[in-house]
């Protein structure tokens, strides 16, 4: 791992991106985004596959330790079904949950009238039960928390107020079977004008559970005369009642700085959507999107992010 460039909190791979169109044994214009699990002792990546026509799918790749030697394996990807409504234009930057024995799928579609909310589950990564839209359009960025709260489950999720994406922050919603959505509230909105996170701000990977709280690794966003620069920062939520904000990182942690992440579709965007902890309780690995082109990873410690917020 190399701390040459970007914060020290966060170690590049040396050999990064992990994952390119070259690496892809279909045609695709990108691989972005990726999802994260540990499936049979592996770490199996649900990869944004995005098309020549502009249509993504989730693609599945694996590798024992979580870096090299990966294996694309393309009959078992969830691809959209486009005679849907919901799901005609793609689907995109999923995120993995596991529950028991099932491992939940969050992920946006691209429906005939804007990004929702679908939910999937799987037992093993090849076949898949599509359980439906969970919220309408406008929506992004959503992530179960890997725990039920008095018998029902709680849904982070970014609605998008403005057309362009903005406004909307990240809300928590709440579900006593995963299908019926309520009680939603805000829970992060944008910072305030000038901030690192001043015109949006996204849900990274799954809620990680610690022993303060469950912490967020999420993306902000700020517009410059140059564009949008995506970076990620930190917050804690409570335990028990993870509506309840216990801190949040006044500084983001982790920006845009390797050239893979500074040129590419959508240039200056590290976009994380899952992480691996490691078996000494500590290690992360954080697998990110790097300017909606290629997959990398990233090596940080769990009690360095903590020590960040407090």
């Amino acid at each position: 791992m190399d701390g040459s460039t970007g914060m020290r909190l966060f170690l590049r791979y040396d050999e990064n991106p992990v994952l390119t169109v070259s690496d892809w044994p279909e045609e695709v214009n990108a691989v972005f985004n990726p999802a994260a699990a540990t499936y049979e002792g592996q770490t199996l990546l649900l990869v944004r596959a995005e098309d020549r026509a502009g249509i993504s799918y989730l693609g599945v790749a694996r590798s024992a330790d979580g870096v090299t030697g990966w294996v694309v394996e393309p009959e078992r990807a969830l691809r959209p079904d486009v005679s849907s409504e919901a799901e005609r234009f793609g689907i995109e930057d999923p995120r993995i949950t596991r529950i028991g024995d099932e491992y939940l799928i969050v992920y946006t579609g691209y429906s005939t009238v804007g990004p929702l909310i679908f939910l999937a589950s799987t037992l093993d990564f090849r076949d898949y039960e599509k359980r439906g839209v969970v919220l309408p359009p406008y929506n992004k960025d959503a992530a179960l928390v890997p725990a039920s709260f008095d018998g029902r489950y709680a849904l982070l999720h970014r609605p998008m107020l403005g057309l362009d994406g903005t406004g909307g922050g990240i809300w928590i919603s709440w579900s006593p079977d995963l299908r019926h959505w309520g009680d939603h509230r805000p829970l992060l909105p944008p910072g305030e004008p000038g901030s690192w996170e001043s015109q949006k701000v996204g849900l990274g990977p799954p809620p990680l559970p610690t022993a303060e709280g469950w912490l967020l690794l999420y993306h902000g966003v700020r517009v410059t005369a140059a564009g949008s620069i995506y970076r990620a920062g930190l917050a804690l939520l409570d335990r028990d009642r993870p509506e309840k904000v216990l801190a949040r990182s006044p500084e983001w942690v982790f920006g845009p700085e390797a050239p893979y992440e500074r040129v590419g579709d959508v240039a200056n965007v590290v976009f994380p959507c899952g992480w691996v902890l490691g078996a000494d309780g500590d290690t992360l690995l954080v697998y990110y999107g790097a300017a909606d082109t290629a997959v990398c990873v990233a090596t940080t410690s769990l009690r360095g992010l903590l020590a960040r917020l407090f």
